[in-house]
């Protein structure tokens, strides 16, 4: 069975291949040809029939679109969805219902595996039929919707892409940049190593240490201390594996001159739950905004509605992950956090009250990160007497009095998230030298330090994932490989 690392490897390998075959193509639809090729290629490593249900749903919209671009009604709108949505449930939601069901047909459901990144791309195809209905001039070619539908950097976990900002870098000339090569390098190393880091604290530096042995105990046996350090471990496991699987993607696009949306902007640094979800799995908040949210709360009006609708909205974003109850649940949770952060921010209008600059924002970030961490427990949970039982514990002043959770478990845990602040600011001082002018013989190899920063934390991000692989490689293989993929 592969590592995550091997995976890896064997991905960079190909990735150096389609490179140089790239670069040696001078027509844009050879490339478009080779592009495709490299699609299937890549995720039929995953699975050969996935790639049919793939290949089936971009011929389904692409039919879906030519049938909408030729009258924008909310008649065939409606049938885009319903479409998609039972393709998505068929594999998603309804082998759920399947699972342990006595009925035939029902059990037959629960055998049906998930083929990976039919979330991503299924909102892809949505995204476009909506353009369509608000007709926008999209008009890709068969061959750029298949390109679309199947691009590698993103078919797997995202980031969500949009027609419009992709079609036409598929049409562009294309040659190899330095600042692209400079960027992309960049932003692998970056995501290795952060990809590095969530799987030591899935896994743990020695056996039965990390995140994954800490969830599978009895909630029963866990103290207070065990609760809040399994959930600031796991918000950090989480977040290291998917923003560094999105940098990782990302790079490897810019390679190829692609420049795809941004999906993490340290997120752990907002100052109110509004905030976070403009800086968290970004490609997929905005598109629960602007797909869903905006349509919805500008069918009525008064401030009900509004809430009512963030609520539905984040209801959505929860079941777009699994529809179980937990992870509806914790869309609903996220729903009331923005509504009450509404209801604070009417509050401070009305009665002018504002503490101190710092205090303030002491606070907000505070309650942000308590709250965004108290929700990684419906999103963790392996089933609701866990989620309970985790919660009571988490609020019960006498469960204080007993630790479950192995001393190196606290450390790893604590050591990273301190580490995470510390790296940004550090990253915050070295935007601040970027940015002034170079006066004195001091700031002159700042500033050079940090206009060039590629040059260094490449050698240094792939020297410490190395690290990461050698020496804790008997523990960080039990680890899943990328969280999101489950999505």
């Amino acid at each position: 069975m592969f590592t995550l690392f091997t995976q890896i490897g064997i991905y960079i390998i190909g990735l150096l291949i389609a490179w140089f075959l790239m670069w040696r193509l001078s027509s844009v639809r050879d490339r478009q040809l080779l592009f495709l090729a490299i699609n299937y290629v890549f995720y039929a490593t995953w699975g050969l029939w996935f790639l049919g249900v793939l290949i089936f749903s971009s011929l389904m919209n692409y039919a879906l679109g030519n049938y909408l671009r030729r009258k924008p009604s909310v008649r065939r709108l409606w049938l885009g969805i319903l479409l998609n949505v039972l393709v998505l449930s068929i594999f998603k939601y309804l082998p759920i219902l399947g699972r342990g069901a006595q009925s035939q047909p029902l059990a037959v459901l629960g055998r049906f595996v998930l083929p990976i990144g039919i979330s991503f791309w299924t909102f892809q195809a949505l995204s476009y039929l909506f353009d369509l209905y608000r007709e926008e001039d999209l008009d890709p070619s068969l061959l750029e919707f298949l390109v679309y539908m199947s691009f590698w950097p993103t078919v797997l976990s995202g980031p969500i892409c949009r027609l419009p900002r992709m079609l036409a870098q598929f049409r562009k000339e294309w040659s190899p940049v330095w600042e692209d090569l400079a960027s992309g390098t960049q932003r692998i190393g970056i995501g290795l190593l952060m990809m590095g880091l969530g799987q030591v604290l899935g896994a743990g530096i020695h056996p039965g240490e990390g995140v994954d042995s800490a969830f599978a105990l009895p909630a029963e046996r866990l103290g207070g201390l065990d609760v809040w350090i399994m959930i600031l471990s796991y918000g950090f496991q989480l977040f290291f594996s998917f923003c560094g699987y999105s940098h990782l993607v990302i790079g490897a696009a810019r390679l190829f001159g692609f420049e795809l949306q941004e999906n993490f902007n340290r997120p752990y640094l907002s100052l109110s739950i509004s905030e976070f979800w403009t800086r968290w799995h970004m490609s997929l908040s905005f598109w629960i905004r602007d797909y869903m949210f905006f349509p919805l709360a500008t069918m009525r009006s008064g401030a009900w509605w509004r809430n009512l609708c963030l609520v539905i909205a984040m209801f959505v974003f929860g079941l777009w992950h699994k529809g179980t109850v937990l992870f509806m649940v914790w869309g609903i949770y996220h729903g009331v956090l923005l509504v009450l952060h509404r209801q604070w921010q009417q509050l401070q209008g009305r009665t002018q009250a504002h503490l101190p600059g710092y205090v303030a924002t002491t606070l907000s970030w505070a309650a942000t990160f308590t709250g965004v961490s108290i929700g990684w427990i419906f999103f963790r949970a392996a089933d609701a007497h866990q989620a309970a039982t985790m919660l009571r514990t988490a609020f019960s002043p006498e469960r204080f009095q007993r630790i479950a959770l192995s001393p190196s478990f606290y450390a790893v845990t604590l050591i990273l998230a301190m580490g995470y602040f510390l790296v940004m600011a550090a990253s915050g001082l070295l935007n601040r030298w970027a940015s002034e002018p170079a006066g004195s013989a001091l700031a002159r190899p700042l500033r050079l330090l940090a206009l060039n920063r590629w040059v260094w934390i490449l050698p240094l991000s792939a020297v410490l994932s190395l690290y990461l692989f050698l020496l804790l490689r008997p523990q960080v293989t039990a680890a899943k490989s990328m969280l999101y993929g489950l999505f």
